[in-house]
């Protein structure tokens, strides 16, 4: 009954937001502000539809891997699955048993991403407001803690990306054909050769890598047996509880996540009051003088590109561990190519405001402070050659009051501020979500 009771929760949400996204009654006001990025992106488009994201339950809509189509009890069950602390039940120290979940490092608080600059897994102890109080717990020793060694990447808009990861690991398809000699056997890698693309692989991976694990306690204890029966009715069900079922419901709910209610997804929609004239002024210039639209492109606004911008990887005061050379060379560490050298996967931007960490390795503790770096073009990590740089690294000669504008475009006029509908009420566990740990519950008043 429990898991009846929170799938009617999650279906009424769903057609609430589905509701929220309509056409009608919304504000038609045009100003020349609005004529000059209509046209702007007509121009480079075609037509501003092109940009727009669809409903996150507009399954023939959402980009999806032909193996692992989109269905609602799918759906349903990998956004449970995704939350739950439940499925802890690999963990390194008896203390971590059910005390973290995939949304420990990507939960809707923080934009999907990693309140803290490396992300925790197992380990990790406490939550503060949006997972920003987050550290190592003093039970664990360095080798035992599940943690980053990037900053943890959002799930927003993944249903755009073919490969996963800031250096494209996972994924047998898209970028990564031609790279079947990197799945290396024994390594997370070696999942590409289940032939999905990057989101599931990812998702399947994730499980194992992160000490999570499906067994009959989660399928019969926790109440998750009904639903993978009516999301996998079609598989033998010798065959149907899974790691790998539960990757692919997991990747299925990661595509429908979507900051489609952001004020500029608002706009393109025809609701011509949804942004402010300073936020106007600033998508003029991200579409413009600035250059942004080149490389972030798309209703995801990123790309399956690698660009090598020479910012900084982890380092400083909360990061644990080193980061060793092939991750530090990003894609390059990926495919040995001397070329791909510390480059790195260009991400979507949207809901950034509520992000404190930002480049691949967190060295950027504002949106400002990264347009600043592109606008200058001054590459800070030494260990980047100048004949590394992406071509697309040079100076953009914004001013001031263009930096100002273009920082509210991206904090406001891309930020979704909705982000919990995507959340369960609760789970079929009855389990805290997304971390269960003594002080995590405390923060969050969940006990």
């Amino acid at each position: 009954m429990k898991s009846l009771k929170v799938y009617g929760l999650l279906l009424s949400s769903t057609l609430i937001f589905t509701a929220s996204c309509s056409k009608d009654d919304v504000a038609e006001y045009t100003t020349p502000d609005d004529l000059v990025l209509e046209e702007t992106l007509i121009n480079l488009y075609g037509s501003i539809d092109s940009l727009v994201l669809p409903p996150s339950n507009a399954y023939s809509e959402i980009p999806n891997d032909p193996q692992n189509p989109l269905t609602k009890d799918k759906i349903i069950l990998g956004k449970l699955l995704f939350h739950e602390t439940g499925l802890a039940l690999n963990p390194k120290k008896e203390e971590g048993q059910g005390t973290y979940s995939c949304a420990s490092c990507h939960h809707a608080k923080a934009g999907f991403q990693s309140g803290v600059k490396q992300g925790i897994g197992e380990g990790g102890t406490g939550f503060g407001l949006n997972g920003e109080t987050r550290k190592i717990s003093s039970e664990y020793t360095p080798e035992l803690i599940d943690v980053q060694p990037l900053r943890s990447p959002t799930i927003l808009n993944s249903a755009f990306q073919k490969v996963m990861l800031w250096n494209g690991q996972f994924g047998a398809t898209g970028p990564n054909a031609g790279t079947e000699t990197e799945w290396t056997v024994d390594t997370p890698k070696e999942q590409n050769n289940l032939g999905f693309e990057g989101v599931e692989i990812q998702a399947i991976a994730g499980l194992g890598v992160h000490r999570l694990k499906i067994d009959s306690t989660i399928i019969s204890d926790l109440g998750y047996k009904n639903m993978f029966d009516t999301a996998f009715g079609d598989i033998e069900e010798n065959k149907r509880y899974t790691l790998l079922n539960a990757g692919l419901a997991i990747a299925a709910y990661e595509r429908t996540v979507m900051p489609n209610a952001a004020p500029f997804q608002w706009w393109l929609r025809g609701d011509k009051d949804a942004m402010t004239a300073e936020e106007k002024k600033g998508a003029q210039l991200f579409f413009g003088k600035a250059n942004c639209y080149s490389c972030h492109s798309g209703p995801a606004l990123n790309a399956m590109e690698f660009h090598a911008l020479g910012m900084n990887d982890l380092q400083g005061a909360g990061v644990h561990g080193e980061v060793d050379m092939a991750t530090k060379k990003g894609r390059g560490g990926f495919t040995k190519n001397p070329e791909d050298d510390y480059a790195f996967k260009t991400p979507t931007i949207y809901n950034l405001k509520d992000v404190k960490f930002l480049g691949h390795g967190g060295s950027f503790a504002s949106v400002k402070d990264i347009i600043e770096y592109k606008n200058a073009a001054v590459a800070q990590n030494s260990e980047v050659a100048t004949t590394q740089l992406s071509p697309a690294f040079v100076p953009l000669n914004l001013t001031a009051d263009e930096i100002t504008q273009l920082t509210v475009f991206l904090e406001s006029a891309l930020y979704d501020g909705r982000l919990e509908r995507y959340t369960p009420d609760s789970l079929p566990s009855d389990n805290c979500f997304p971390n269960a740990d003594t002080a995590s519950k405390s923060d969050m008043g969940c006990e």
